[in-house]
């Protein structure tokens, strides 16, 4: 990626970004969503996604689409890739979570995480920095599995 200036444009996105992250209930569904929800399987992730009557469906929807919309924000051109990368990591986060399951999910809903699929495809400095997220993700899922129950079912993980 060739280096560009920001514009005040990309500032204020970015910044607005920021904001509605900041708001009440999207961190609610962000803490729940990188915090608990841990699919070992891609049915973990359809009993959510699947069921309105599941309380956790809305922060599912609201954290996937919310970095659907940034990544897609990124590709329009409407805001810098490179500084859009430097300040955010959460959308990396979230494709590493659901990489181990991601072609499963695919295989119905064949448009889930694609917008943060191509700004990792697309950008040399998104590609590293997802590289680096997964590889944190992957040792955190280990660690995880080594401390659950015989079960092994992580899905939601129980508070120490």
């Amino acid at each position: 990626m060739e280096r560009m200036l920001a514009t005040p444009a990309d500032a204020d996105i970015i910044l607005k970004l920021y904001e509605l992250r900041t708001e009440t209930l999207m961190r609610q569904a962000r803490a729940w969503m990188t915090g608990e929800f841990w699919p070992a399987t891609a049915e973990d992730y359809f009993a959510v996604a699947g069921n309105p009557a599941d309380p956790h469906n809305p922060f599912l929807r609201q954290v996937l689409t919310y970095w659907e919309m940034a990544a897609a924000l990124v590709l329009h051109g409407a805001v810098s890739a490179e500084l859009f990368v430097d300040c955010n990591a959460e959308g990396f986060f979230i494709l590493a979570k659901f990489a181990h399951i991601l072609e499963a999910v695919r295989q119905k809903q064949p448009q889930f995480l694609k917008k943060t699929s191509e700004l990792v495809d697309k950008y040399p400095a998104a590609a590293a920095r997802y590289e680096y997220t997964l590889k944190n993700v992957e040792a955190r899922r280990k660690s995880m599995a080594s401390a659950a129950p015989a079960a092994g079912n992580y899905f939601y993980p129980q508070k120490s």
